[in-house]
């Protein structure tokens, strides 16, 4: 049962108030939506008057800031884990695959993280912390990149940010159902090779 706004706190929640926030909101924007995450209604979920999160989180900012970066923590770990399983010896080219795979498939099945994770106005701050887990996912990517395309000629920060920026909008266009009806795909692979050729050249065969 939530509390109304005007109950007393319960004590024990200077020792995990800030952690159940955190979590009432990833809850909500997996439910709802970014859209859903006011300060009210997080502190509502949480069973904490409307002004509690503030003792924690000045701005409502730095609390979508804090459900951001539990996002990119769950991505990394969604990354560690299907290179786990993946075969360690395998060429650059199928892990940077594997990477682009699970990356659209956590889009898929987090649209409404994945829409908050990505906001630019969270990650120009550099102080809210979201920096120390998203760069060095795309640093990855860049990796990755570097090894698959080691010519001169290509920058590798600007291959892997082109083939991320194209990534993002075949999840984008995926979760509209906007590239279904255009191309008559079931299934994102056929989009997802397409785009590893484009910017990374045909695959050897």
């Amino acid at each position: 049962m939530h509390k109304s706004s005007g109950a007393a706190e319960p004590p024990q929640e200077d020792g995990g108030l800030r952690d159940r926030l955190v979590a009432v909101g990833a809850e909500l924007v997996a439910s709802e939506g970014a859209q859903a995450l006011t300060l009210r209604a997080i502190a509502r979920g949480a069973g904490v008057s409307h002004g509690a999160p503030r003792r924690y989180f000045p701005t409502h900012l730095s609390l979508l800031s804090a459900i951001a970066r539990r996002g990119f923590d769950e991505l990394a770990d969604h990354l560690a884990a299907r290179t786990a399983e993946a075969d360690s010896q395998a060429d650059p080219r199928t892990q940077l695959h594997t990477l682009a795979r699970t990356y659209l498939d956590f889009a898929r099945t987090h649209p409404g993280m994945y829409e908050l994770m990505f906001r630019h106005d969270l990650l120009e701050s550099g102080h809210l912390g979201l920096r120390e887990t998203s760069l060095p996912l795309f640093g990855t990517l860049v990796g990755l990149v570097t090894r698959v395309r080691p010519r001169p000629a290509a920058d590798p920060p600007a291959v892997a940010g082109a083939l991320w920026a194209n990534l993002h909008g075949i999840a984008q266009l995926w979760g509209w159902g906007s590239l279904q009806l255009a191309t008559g795909a079931d299934d994102v692979e056929p989009l997802l090779r397409a785009a590893l050729d484009a910017h990374l050249g045909p695959a050897p065969r």
